[in-house]
């Protein structure tokens, strides 16, 4: 879900996201191309999932560094695969971590970043979406035969990324704050 921002055309769709680190993220992000061929998104969890902006960016990543200021890091677990029947989306059920992402995304989705989201806010890790109906219980079986040989899944989450997307369907990584509670700064 990132690559070098010099070699995509940016369009007025952005997120924020946590990206899932460690082993775990890496077989995700793995899995997900098993899935899905030719996926290219990086194992992540949405915060604010993809939307338009009526203010510049660079106002929005402000916004952002104050809105996360009171947060810190949390354990985040998976501890299952689910499916969202209504729109063929695989994807690992949030347990552990929910509350606080819930508390995030409420925090984020006001003033210039706020959007008026097609879906009630469900805090999950997409693994598969795009899929035709009739393949949705092959590559769900798929999923959950992978998934039992994941790594542990619980995580801590340190980081949150503000991302674009672009023409080509890449996500650039704008900026990336590091949730410290009273001071999330930029990294880097």
């Amino acid at each position: 879900m990132h690559c070098d921002p010099t070699s995509a055309d940016p369009i007025n769709s952005f997120a924020l996201v946590s990206y899932i680190p460690g082993r775990l993220g890496d077989f995700i992000t793995r899995l997900r191309q098993d899935l899905v061929p030719g996926c290219v998104a990086r194992s992540h969890v949405s915060i604010l999932p993809p939307r338009s902006l009526n203010i510049d960016a660079q106002v929005a990543a402000e916004q952002i560094r104050k809105g996360l200021a009171p947060f810190s890091s949390f354990q985040l677990d998976m501890p299952r695969i689910r499916v969202f029947e209504q729109t063929s989306v695989i994807f690992c059920e949030i347990g552990i971590g929910r509350e606080e992402l819930f508390e995030l995304h409420a925090a984020m989705n006001v003033n210039g970043l706020y959007f008026d989201e097609p879906f009630d806010y469900h805090p999950h890790v997409t693994l598969a979406q795009g899929l035709m109906p009739e393949t949705l219980p092959a590559v769900y079986e798929k999923a959950t035969r992978w998934w039992k040989d994941a790594p542990p899944s619980q995580v801590t989450i340190e980081t949150v990324t503000f991302v674009q997307n672009s023409v080509e369907n890449i996500w650039i990584d704008l900026e990336e704050c590091e949730l410290r509670g009273l001071a999330a700064l930029p990294v880097g």
